[in-house]
């Protein structure tokens, strides 16, 4: 296990005292080591386990006690805030979804990080950018994610069918193949929550369209692209090759129906992988999710590594996430977990491309992936995205009045977000000069 020094960077930080520490209720130490806690949420953390051993073992005095968070992100979410707006230093290490980094980056709850600390050259680039917040780092990827498009290897070969590329082709076979072996067709996370808004803008996106602009400052989301996107998913509803019983499914529920023979199409992440058995590899095949003239474009997801501005230990909460972003501890985590790594280099690893045959397709997908806008209050926008698309899906609204009715919310949320933006000062004031001043 490679140790890095980590002293001369970290020498300024100074400390919050006066809140106990989950890892112990310890006092904060004059160099910034002790031992510490990690906040991540209780999805499959199989993983996990044998790389916080590792960790104890090789660091005495250091060891990690992991805080298990809801599964579901809102909740998450909520429960982190809420520790957060309290300067609580309950948390050491956040596990954060990728699109809350703006939001507490500006509300100052973490800290900057010194980027050439990070092999950040080594990652993959689309999920290096979530961990930015103007133009400064303040998190690091722990892993990346790009929905995928799973289906029945076995029921298309006895078809004679190639899997979609596009979706005329995906509502072809869903329409048809699908129910001739006595299965529904397609498969998303369309209950209204946060799974809709990241199907509804792989739709959007698949189409040439978007949400927002790239700078999240302006609402585009009332376009044809979008009209078409959202019409294609409410026919899907109507002519029923995506039955009904998906208006109620979340991640879990909807890998559940897959793997119990009850749809030819799955759209979801990659970790559904390390669950659909031995037969795997003769029974499923992965492709990228096919879009409106050809391969389509997934909402970038994953999750980010940062610091809490309240922690009383962040020298060992740094040298951590150092050590979780190592190739050992990178290859953990996929071959237990199936969670994508942020190293390019295990995508290209012989063994582990011939036990996951589709690390390429997976790579490729992570590329051409769309952030989802990096926004103070995505959480906002989100609820708003997935509601108004949720009245489409449910036929109580016409897809043109649910796009009018998203547009004006949006505008409004980016116009409130834009006049009360926070300045993130909170978390600079506690940082050395070393640290402070770089830049990456």
């Amino acid at each position: 296990m490679q140790r890095r020094m980590i002293v001369a960077v970290m020498a300024g930080l100074t400390f919050i005292a006066g809140c106990g520490s989950a890892a112990g209720e310890q006092a904060p130490s004059a160099n910034g080591i002790g031992r510490i806690s990690f906040a991540i949420g209780s999805d499959d953390i199989s993983w996990l386990s044998p790389v916080i051993e590792r960790w104890d073992r090789a660091n005495p005095g250091q060891q990690v006690t992991p805080l298990y968070l809801p599964q579901a992100a809102n909740v998450q979410l909520d429960q982190l805030v809420a520790n957060l707006q309290a300067k609580s230093s309950v948390y050491d290490v956040i596990d954060m979804d990728v699109v809350w980094t703006a939001e507490f980056a500006a509300n100052g709850w973490i800290i900057p990080l010194p980027a050439r600390q990070f092999p950040l050259g080594d990652f993959l680039q689309p999920a290096v950018k979530t961990a930015m917040y103007q133009g400064r780092l303040y998190a690091v990827p722990d892993y990346s994610n790009a929905d995928l498009l799973y289906y029945r290897k076995d029921i298309l070969a006895r078809a004679h069918q190639d899997p979609p590329r596009t979706w005329s082709e995906l509502e072809y076979l869903a329409r048809t193949v699908a129910p001739h072996y006595g299965l529904n067709g397609y498969a998303g996370t369309f209950a209204q929550y946060e799974g809709l808004t990241v199907n509804f803008a792989e739709a959007i996106q698949s189409a040439g369209g978007s949400i927002l602009n790239q700078a999240g400052t302006k609402v585009t989301v009332n376009t044809p692209q979008a009209l078409q996107a959202l019409t294609f998913l409410v026919s899907g509803f109507k002519q029923g090759w995506i039955p009904r019983a998906a208006l109620k499914y979340e991640e879990v529920s909807a890998q559940d129906a897959f793997e119990s023979g009850q749809f030819l199409f799955l759209n979801d992440w990659p970790d559904v992988y390390a669950t659909l058995g031995p037969d795997v590899a003769k029974k499923y095949g992965i492709v990228a999710l096919p879009g409106r003239d050809g391969p389509g474009s997934s909402s970038l997801g994953g999750a980010n590594l940062a610091i809490s501005a309240y922690s009383q230990h962040q020298q060992t909460a740094l040298h951590f996430i150092q050590y979780l972003t190592e190739y050992d501890q990178q290859a953990t985590m996929l071959e237990q977990g199936s969670f994508p790594p942020v190293l390019r280099s295990l995508y290209h690893n012989p063994g582990l491309t011939a036990r996951f045959q589709y690390l390429p397709t997976l790579e490729t997908a992570i590329e051409n992936a769309q952030p989802r806008p990096a926004i103070t209050n995505y959480d906002q926008a989100s609820l708003v995205i997935s509601s108004e698309a949720y009245q489409a899906l449910e036929q109580n609204k016409k897809p043109r009045q649910a796009l009018a009715d998203m547009q004006s919310q949006l505008t409004q949320i980016i116009r409130n977000g834009l006049r009360r933006a926070p300045s993130g000062a909170g978390a600079r004031n506690m940082l050395g000069n070393a640290l402070h001043q770089e830049r990456p």
